[in-house]
């Protein structure tokens, strides 16, 4: 009773294709794929991105420890 069998998901799926027809549901799967593909290449350049922002940050760090160490000596 706690499992489906393959009758129960093609019995699922008709109904599916009833309520939402095939136009619906090949436009969804085709926004899906290409949320999934967004991720993904967002995932990669924010691989990239801390050793350039890091690099970037380090300038901003010794500048501003500068510019500190500026104030405290006047």
């Amino acid at each position: 009773m706690g499992s489906w069998s393959i009758t129960h998901w093609i019995i699922v799926l008709v109904i599916v294709l009833l309520v939402f027809g095939t136009k619906r549901l090949t436009s969804g799967a085709k926004d899906i794929g290409k949320a999934v593909n967004e991720f993904k290449k967002g995932m990669r350049e924010e691989d990239e991105k801390p050793a350039q922002l890091s690099d970037q940050s380090k300038r901003d760090a010794s500048s501003e420890s500068q510019r500190n160490d500026d104030n405290v000596a006047r």
